[in-house]
């Protein structure tokens, strides 16, 4: 079986931050979301995966992923051209499908549900689709399934009288009768070929779906507030501390604490659990609980928790605490003599912020 990642969106609810990076790539306790999709697949026995890219972003993916071969995968590009939907994402697929049983998944995912024992089933089965579904409290914002028995005998997409709260959660598994759907099937009114009315035409046509419902954690890590929850629940599971930086004899560490090599700690307060990347420098300042900060980050007389600051950023001088926060790349975040009470912020790539 192979598996095809569908990264070509744009990310627009996470700009300013996807103006210079793809969202799947940016990073969750300091691995990109991606690479955790990437480990869920191969975790479920699936090393053939085709990278569904946009003309902008592939290089990126390229530069970071390469062929896969650093984690025992083998990965082809495959390039949308234009943002036509999800099935038009998988019709793009098909050569590299060639016919072949596959798990969709779409790279902005992040789950805790083990897939080995859905794609083995699956595997094994006569069935034509079967998707991941989970109960959600706003299932407005999602594509959403009525189940009958275990099976799927109506999607709809986004709806505003919800049929049901059964979200589809963006892992699929296909035959090649989907290819089927997306042929009969026109654009919605977005403009774009919609992977729930491929599937709709699968139902209407007699074909077997299975819904499988899971309840395990799960989150699309398309805003800020999604992505600082990822980050918090990956923390969370840290069971070792590795500190491989150097650590003044000043500094107070407690919890989980991973300090990679080549960071500085100087006369600070670290509470785990956090993440420390390479190369960064800490010199008097606190760091709460479930913070990512990323390689070459300075943070200096500051106090930070609950965020996640990326690569070559810098926070100096800040007297009142960041809390729930995304720094980008390259950003600068300092004080000037004003004192705000609470900063509460999301900066982009290259950004300059000069708080009062």
């Amino acid at each position: 079986m192979k598996a095809i990642i569908l990264c070509a969106g744009k990310g627009t609810r996470l700009r300013p931050l996807t103006f210079t990076n793809a969202k799947q790539l940016i990073p969750v306790a300091n691995k990109p979301v991606i690479l955790y999709s990437i480990e869920k697949i191969l975790a479920a026995g699936i090393s053939e995966i085709g990278m569904i890219v946009n003309p902008e972003n592939e290089s990126a993916f390229r530069e970071i992923l390469g062929d896969g071969s650093n984690f025992g995968a083998h990965l082809e590009y495959i390039v949308q051209e234009r943002p036509m939907g999800l099935a038009h994402a998988v019709k793009l697929s098909k050569n590299f499908i060639s016919g072949e049983k596959f798990l969709m998944y779409l790279g902005d995912n992040m789950i805790q549900e083990d897939l080995s024992k859905f794609v083995n089933n699956f595997s094994e089965s006569d069935l034509n689709a079967s998707i991941l579904l989970t109960p959600v409290e706003d299932p407005s914002r999602f594509g959403i399934a009525v189940v009958n028995g275990g099976s799927i005998v109506r999607v709809v997409e986004k709806p505003q009288d919800p049929p049901s709260n059964l979200a589809i959660i963006g892992v699929y598994l296909f035959d090649a009768s989907i290819f089927e759907g997306i042929d009969n099937i026109k654009p919605s009114w977005r403009g774009e070929l919609e992977i729930t009315d491929a599937i709709q035409y699968l139902i209407s046509h007699g074909r077997k779906i299975q819904g499988h419902v899971v309840y395990g954690w799960w989150k699309d890590a398309g805003r800020p507030a999604d992505l600082l929850e990822a980050n918090r629940r990956v923390l969370a599971n840290l069971k070792n501390s590795r500190k491989l930086g150097t650590i003044n004899g000043g500094t107070i560490m407690e919890g989980y604490v991973v300090i990679e090599k080549g960071a500085e700690i100087v006369d600070s307060i670290i509470r785990g659990p956090i993440i420390v990347g390479e190369g960064a420098l800490i010199i008097n300042s606190y760091l709460g609980p479930y913070t990512s900060v990323g390689p070459k980050v300075t943070i200096e007389n500051s106090e930070i928790e609950n965020s996640i600051l990326l690569e070559n950023s810098t926070i100096r001088d800040v007297e009142v605490r960041i809390d729930s926060s995304i720094i980008g790349k390259n950003a600068t975040v300092s004080s000037i003599e004003t004192k705000p009470k609470v900063h509460n912020l999301v900066i982009g790539d290259y950004s300059l912020i000069r708080l009062s």
